[in-house]
């Protein structure tokens, strides 16, 4: 006899297909939003390994290049090794040979530093840059101005863009 009156009843049988539907959709919703969280999260995994693959590949490119600068610039200075032992190896008495030797030396090395794009800085008379110099010294002297450096104990290197390697050590009069 219930059976008959869940059969007979339109009413109750309306509300139970209203009910599914909307258990249905809520269930299908919800599946929907889980899909969308998983597609998210999978894009973020993705993008997370992107990032870790990049920097890994910076850090490595940024080794490579150190190394080939630094291989470059030793290749720029070996004759200037070779060269010196030569001058080591040398048994002759002759100082002025030895000092022309020595001469020789510092020009080939200069010119490997010139090759190399930097160049030297700091001399007696320059005006003193703080930038640029490191005055160690100071003394008073009427016959020179005001910040001109008066004495350079090492002489300052830089690229040619102005980029300061090492300071010049010099002494500041006035």
């Amino acid at each position: 006899m219930a059976k008959k009156e869940k059969q007979t009843n339109p009413e109750a049988v309306a509300e139970e297909k209203v009910s599914e539907e909307t258990e249905n959709t809520e269930i299908s919703e919800t599946d929907a939003l889980r899909n969308e969280l998983s597609e998210a999260n999978d894009k973020f995994l993705r993008l997370a390994a992107e990032y870790d693959n990049y920097r890994k590949r910076t850090a490595k490119e940024k080794e490579d290049l150190n190394a080939l600068c630094k291989s470059s610039v030793i290749k720029e200075l070996l004759p200037v090794i070779d060269t010196l032992e030569i001058a080591l190896s040398n048994t002759a008495d002759n100082l002025d040979d030895y000092k022309k030797g020595v001469e020789m030396i510092g020009k080939q090395f200069y010119d490997s530093l010139a090759k190399l794009k930097v160049e030297s800085f700091g001399e007696v008379g320059d005006t003193f840059d703080p930038n640029m110099h490191n005055a160690v010294m100071h003394i008073e002297n009427e016959e020179l101005g005001e910040n001109v450096i008066s004495q350079v104990f090492s002489k300052g290197y830089r690229f040619t863009d102005e980029k300061v390697i090492r300071p010049a050590m010099v002494q500041v009069a006035n």
